[in-house]
């Protein structure tokens, strides 16, 4: 694909984005809590974690390897930074949370892996080919540094707030409560903030317009969940 098509996509997926911030906004998607049977057939929602989040993994990975651009150590820290966050939602997450009887909708994760498989292509393509590349004084970079501070922080803030709500569900299996302690003393979903913070660092620390869409992206998904 010529860069050219590239950023075309890349500009029509930013706009799909806007376009569905007003849509979901309006809808209140029918998982978590919100979970109904009338979205059409239920899967397992551990099963459901784990097609939804998967594709993106491998689609980075596969096109990111794949591409014909030099490995650097810049771009080795993107990719474990990538890689390091889906593998956590992908195999780790799943299998720590305590919902061996709950269901979702198979029509949530059909959609959410359509956008992992989009996100997950438009990043490691962009990394693997389309990028000019990322000499080794990109490490000096205030873009590099001020965003992987907030990467880290970001994933940092995200794994403990699901540490809090993990142990919330495996002490009231009877229903919900809230939970309290960390960033929720303050704010109601800082497992969101703590996502939003990690892709906005990303797009920071690479200065990447594939990653500029998913930080984009992000907040459609979360801000619209949170409210």
């Amino acid at each position: 694909m010529s860069s050219e098509n590239f950023y075309l996509l890349l500009k029509i997926w930013i706009a799909i984005a806007l376009i569905m911030l007003p849509v979901l906004l309006s809808v209140t998607a029918p998982y978590g809590r919100h979970s109904r049977r009338d979205w059409g057939p239920m899967i397992p929602n551990r099963l459901g974690w784990i097609m939804m989040e998967l594709p993106s993994l491998i689609m980075f990975i596969s096109f990111f390897l794949l591409g014909p651009n030099q490995m650097s150590i810049p771009l080795l820290i993107f990719f474990i930074a990538y890689t390091t966050h889906y593998t956590h939602r992908s195999i780790i997450f799943p299998f720590r949370t305590h919902t061996s009887r709950k269901l979702m909708p198979l029509i949530i994760a059909v959609f959410a892996i359509f956008f992992n498989l989009i996100n997950g292509f438009f990043n490691g393509y962009f990394f693997g080919k389309i990028s000019s590349g990322y000499p080794i004084e990109w490490l000096y970079d205030i873009r590099f540094i001020l965003g992987m501070i907030l990467f880290i922080a970001g994933m940092a803030i995200n794994i403990k707030s699901d540490n809090v709500l993990l142990a919330l569900r495996e002490s009231s299996k009877n229903g919900y409560a809230i939970p309290k302690g960390g960033l929720f003393n303050y704010i109601s979903c800082p497992n969101f903030f703590g996502e939003i913070l990690e892709w906005t660092g990303f797009a920071i620390m690479t200065w990447s317009p594939a990653a500029l869409a998913f930080a984009l992206w992000t907040y459609v998904n979360l801000i619209t969940r949170a409210r």
